[in-house]
């Protein structure tokens, strides 16, 4: 009998090289376009809730960060967020300026161009900002803003995103965030409350109605947020895929589900359902589904989603009100406190039947994510207080803040930027009446002059 000796295994071959699916290609450009359109939507969702003479200001505080912050992605803001890890807490300068940054896969993994990959991200470097705004609304002094925003981008928002979705120590840990629940939601919602308490509440706020110039538009923009936050979460598949299906419809009826609760709770508290609370609650439903997105089935969604409209809407009418500080469009109450909600809730129900680069959560026997997703939410919450304290600090040590008394009894659109939002027109005469000027009807004959009052 002839025993032969075993034979030798062979190498394992090459890996093969990471190639570009043009279906991943495509729905990841169309999703990074759906999630560029949020914030101009988002300029609209807020511009219509502040009063008319600051309807453009607000505008132009969501629409210039478009540019700011895409211009800063590119040039250092990418590198910091997805650069390679330094200490868990941020991306090396290897990515500078998108140095090496081009056409080819960024990983072994991926299927889409390295540049797309960085576009879609850069996306949501631009509207986690704009969303701060909403807190601050106003009162802030441009200037400041932009100094405020940029700093902010740079050393709150690129370290965090490294750290949940660069490699860092977040990631490490095993917190999940499909979409930017901690990253977008709880930094932006943290900080707004930040900003507001340093700048301090509008002149005249408790003492006189501050209401919503053109709810029309609101809607419009909460319709846009709705539209583009498929392009948010189900694009953060990063590929046209079942998850991308799943995120795709979570999102939706999250949202759907939150819309319903919010109604409810506020019609049961103060007796009519406003069009304001439908808009609103889509919204508070889009912010708690975020980090769950990929990582829960459609049932569990629903869950989430119904009791992100009651939570955020107590936090917004209830809390608000007794603590009295002044988050002038509720950025805090809704994104802070429904991104906080929505981490959590990702610890309980989130399934690796769902997605198997995820985990199980409670309900699916393992409490310890729950866990940690609570370390998420506290180390979000503590970098954003901390953080944007200082960066505030730092910014009014060389130049104000806030607008003037004066300033803000005229309204930021003319003070700021020189401009109005509406220009109303003397029927009589044709010639443009003040948005300042009051009411008022007074008739000469067959001819009626009409002064309307912002």
């Amino acid at each position: 009998m002839v025993v032969c000796a075993p034979l030798a295994l062979a190498a394992d071959p090459p890996a093969a090289p990471a190639k570009v699916d043009t279906g991943d290609t495509a729905w990841v450009l169309v999703s990074s376009a759906l999630v560029m359109l949020m914030t101009p939507g988002l300029a609209l969702f807020y511009g219509g809730m502040v009063r008319t003479k600051n309807a453009l200001s607000t505008i132009m505080q969501s629409f210039f960060i478009v540019g700011l912050i895409s211009v800063q992605w590119v040039l250092w803001g990418y590198t910091l967020a997805f650069g390679p890890d330094i200490g868990g807490m941020i991306g090396g300068l290897d990515f500078l300026g998108l140095s090496g940054v081009g056409v080819e896969p960024n990983s072994p993994t991926s299927t889409i161009p390295h540049l797309a990959f960085m576009v879609f991200q850069g996306m949501f470097a631009v509207i986690t900002p704009a969303l701060i705004t909403g807190a601050f609304a106003e009162r802030m002094r441009f200037p400041a803003f932009l100094a405020f925003v940029l700093i902010w981008a740079t050393f709150i928002y690129d370290p965090v995103a490294h750290m949940v979705w660069g490699g860092g120590w977040m990631a490490e840990l095993g917190v999940l965030d499909f979409a930017g629940g901690t990253v977008v939601h709880i930094l932006s919602g943290v900080s707004g409350l930040v900003v507001a308490l340093v700048l301090g509440k509008r002149k005249g706020y408790g003492n006189e109605a501050m209401l919503p110039h053109h709810l029309p538009m609101t809607v419009l923009g909460a319709a846009l947020l709705w539209f583009g936050w498929f392009g948010f979460n189900a694009g953060s598949a990063l590929g046209a895929n079942g998850l991308a299906a799943t995120a795709f419809v979570t999102t939706n009826t999250a949202a759907a589900a939150a819309t319903v609760s919010w109604v409810f709770a506020e019609w049961l508290h103060h007796g009519k359902p406003t069009v304001l609370g439908a808009a609103s609650g889509c919204v508070a439903g889009l912010v708690a589904i975020t980090p769950a997105a990929g990582f829960v089935a459609p049932l569990p969604s629903v869950i989430i989603g119904l009791a992100a409209g009651v939570i955020c809407y107590l936090a917004v009418s209830v809390v608000k009100a007794k603590l009295g500080y002044d988050d002038s469009l509720d950025a805090f109450g809704v994104h802070g406190v429904g991104g906080t909600w929505g981490a959590i809730a990702t610890g309980l129900f989130a399934s690796k039947a769902v997605n198997e680069a995820g985990n199980d959560g409670l309900f699916f026997g393992n409490p310890d994510l729950v866990v940690t997703q609570l370390i998420g939410v506290a180390a979000s919450w503590a970098i954003a207080i901390v953080g944007t304290y200082v960066i505030l600090k730092i910014v009014g040590a060389f130049m104000p803040l806030r607008a003037t008394e004066e300033q803000e009894i005229q309204g930021l659109d003319i003070t700021e930027h020189g401009e109005r939002g509406y220009a109303y027109q003397d029927f009589a005469a044709g010639l443009p009446v003040s948005p300042a000027a009051p009411f008022a009807v007074s008739q000469s004959g067959a001819a009626a002059k009409v002064s309307l009052n912002s």
